[in-house]
């Protein structure tokens, strides 16, 4: 997915205007990730420069708009889940792969840490053909070179709808600094990517 914003640059002269360029100013290009409390995945790919909106939502089930508290019972289907909207030309989708594998464990099947249920799974949901073949080669290459004892189990699949998730759940750990859950599991998470990704983090 990709949008962006035309630009003109213009010049005054004896009263007329030169159209001097044209330009494609701005691409911005959307991934959508899934991997345990989107609280902590919000947060961590926050960090990132060339990541310009990071929304927590919903998605992979079958109940239309459904509520955090809908989403938590397990019996909506969804996975809470991030959309990341990027600039390409500062950080790549492979880049977002690698830091996403970076702060999940993607051999936990149907989990994450103390977080238990198919919401918390781990899934990766493609926006189009190219985004799905990237990560399913990432994924092969990561199964078979990552290093885990366990499978990694992640799920591969289309992006049909996202949802939004409540107001409150947006910027969670921002918000929340001293929230105990997220002193726990956002902040390593966070840390984590500074280590890491220290050439790629937002100014």
């Amino acid at each position: 997915m990709t949008d962006g914003d035309w630009s003109t640059s213009e010049v005054v002269t004896d009263g007329r205007y030169i159209l001097l360029a044209t330009v494609f100013t701005s691409m911005t290009e959307t991934a959508t990730f899934g991997g345990g409390c989107f609280w902590c995945i919000e947060a961590a790919f926050e960090e990132i420069d060339g990541v310009e909106d990071v929304t927590s939502g919903y998605a992979g089930g079958h109940t239309e708009d459904p509520s955090y508290r809908e989403v938590c019972s397990g019996s909506t289907g969804h996975a809470e889940v991030v959309r990341v909207a990027y600039d390409p030309a500062t950080v790549t989708y492979e880049e977002l792969l690698e830091v996403f594998f970076t702060v999940h464990d993607p051999t936990q099947l149907n989990r994450q840490g103390p977080d238990v249920g198919t919401q918390y799974r781990s899934i990766v949901l493609s926006h189009d053909d190219e985004q799905h073949e990237i990560a399913a080669s990432y994924i092969e290459a990561l199964d078979e070179e990552g290093g885990y004892e366990d499978d990694v189990v992640t799920e591969l699949e289309p992006l049909e709808t996202f949802y939004r998730a409540e107001e409150k759940h947006q910027d969670y750990f921002a918000k929340n600094p001293n929230d105990a859950y997220c002193s726990m599991h956002a902040q390593p998470k966070i840390d984590k990517v500074r280590e890491k990704f220290a050439e790629k983090l937002d100014a």
